[in-house]
């Protein structure tokens, strides 16, 4: 049984944006998890696993030729060979939370991106201040007429070590930036420190914590290569989005997920969830890429 209030999460999520939910991985998956993502990271690092997220580059499309990585894309590849990530992404605890934040059955909701965020082994950096799917230089009313529109998807953080990384700003899911908020926003520079954003927060998750957010929370991230971090990564929606969620996700590439030998790992749960993005995907066209990157 969940030992937090189910029924409060969607309140407290649609008022400030995110919620931090504990204990969303059995104890029996853990250990499997945890050397999944091990062998992922280690791949990633020597060069041998070619999907990663590397560092000088904030957004797809990413530059292959650096050699320092903070993120492992794409984790329920059939080629990583790792079929917990799959497990979990498609797990009662998972799904449950995801349908109670969303307001839908868990037979709505549609497969999207997993992947894993991880340290910099030789530089420390910070991602800028931004909302995933609304430029920096959008007008405010560029911005509240983004912001009005629902796109039916949650994104989450899932820490496998203490993750102090994220900071956010409360409620800025809804509103447009202030000014003072827009100075500190408005360019492809990264905060000096992030606590000089009107109105941020801090996130710290500790080990097994999630934190589930509104994409399109004004937020940034800091990667210390100093600390080591293991965390999972992933979105999902549903299918009210329609192609108001293409774009945010299918950027990533997602056409390895039309491969019948992908869909032979997925138990029937995610099957389902995967015949649901392979439909959005044939659905659009080019979609391009939601943000620029400096």
């Amino acid at each position: 049984m969940p030992s937090y209030d189910i029924s409060a999460l969607k309140q407290l999520y649609d008022t400030q944006g995110y919620v931090i939910v504990p204990g969303l991985i059995s104890p029996s998956l853990l250990p499997e998890l945890e050397a999944a993502c091990a062998r992922a990271i280690a791949k990633t690092r020597e060069g041998t696993w070619p999907h990663r997220r590397t560092v000088g580059r904030q957004f797809p499309p990413y530059d292959e030729s650096k050699p320092d990585s903070w993120g492992v894309q794409h984790v329920m590849h059939p080629d990583l060979g790792e079929d917990a990530f799959a497990r979990w992404y498609t797990s009662d605890e998972l799904v449950g939370v995801v349908c109670e934040l969303l307001g839908c059955r868990a037979e709505d909701l549609q497969m999207e991106l997993f992947n894993l965020l991880i340290n910099p082994t030789t530089h420390s950096f910070a991602l800028r201040w931004h909302r995933d799917d609304v430029r920096e230089n959008a007008s405010e009313d560029e911005e509240r007429e983004a912001l009005g529109v629902w796109h039916h998807g949650v994104q989450w953080n899932t820490a496998l070590r203490k993750d102090t990384c994220l900071f956010v700003v409360p409620g800025s899911h809804k509103v447009p930036r202030t000014p003072a908020q827009c100075a500190l926003s408005s360019t492809l520079e990264a905060p000096v420190n992030p606590l000089d954003m009107p109105g941020a927060v801090r996130v710290t998750l500790q080990p097994g914590e999630t934190v589930f957010y509104n994409n399109n929370i004004l937020h940034c991230a800091t990667y210390d290569a100093r600390e080591e971090r293991v965390t999972l990564h992933a979105c999902m929606g549903e299918v009210r989005g329609g192609p108001s969620r293409a774009r945010n996700i299918l950027q990533h590439g997602l056409g390895w997920m039309k491969e019948e030998r992908f869909k032979e790992t997925m138990d029937e749960r995610g099957r389902r969830m995967l015949e649901r993005i392979v439909r959005l995907q044939e659905s659009v066209g080019e979609v391009g890429y939601s943000l620029a990157n400096n």
